[in-house]
């Protein structure tokens, strides 16, 4: 019972951005991922933000280089459909994402996209796929990226 208590007077002090923070899920993380079409994988380096995503062994181009994770994964009736995530290192924008799409004919790297968190959550709505992060500049704002394979389009929704 005491328990209960200190945890509801916990939650009685947290302020409404900070309860927005604890809902974001932990991404998973992987390094690599066998498809149909071939494997993707992480190689890894000694130095820390030099690890590179490859597929069959060869580095993807464009090259996806630092801190890679492929985080999500979706298997399609043509494709696997990949969400890579970077960390750069960078201060200003220390993690963007990629959706790399693996078929028969080879695969498809999506320009580079987020709103520089590692919070996220990631699901689909019909054949597309959805990216949901906190905005960087407005704490009250989500950012939703929606890929369809062949573009991402950005929109923003209050939290």
């Amino acid at each position: 019972m005491l328990g209960a208590a200190v945890a509801v007077c916990a939650m009685v002090g947290t302020s409404v951005a900070e309860a927005a923070e604890m809902i974001w899920p932990v991404p998973p993380s992987r390094v690599a991922l066998d498809t149909p079409y071939g494997a993707l994988t992480v190689k890894a380096s000694d130095y820390v933000y030099e690890s590179v995503l490859l597929l069959d062994g060869k580095a993807v181009t464009p090259k996806i280089e630092g801190i890679v994770n492929i985080t999500y994964a979706f298997a399609t009736q043509k494709s696997q459909i990949a969400l890579v995530s970077v960390n750069s290192g960078s201060y200003r924008c220390p993690v963007t994402y990629h959706w790399i799409t693996v078929d028969k004919n080879g695969y498809i790297v999506s320009p580079a996209f987020g709103s520089c968190s590692q919070k996220i959550k990631v699901f689909t709505v019909g054949s597309k796929f959805v990216m949901e992060t906190p905005n960087a500049q407005h704490a009250d704002e989500i950012d939703v990226y929606t890929y369809d394979g062949k573009s991402i389009r950005r929109r923003v929704k209050r939290s």
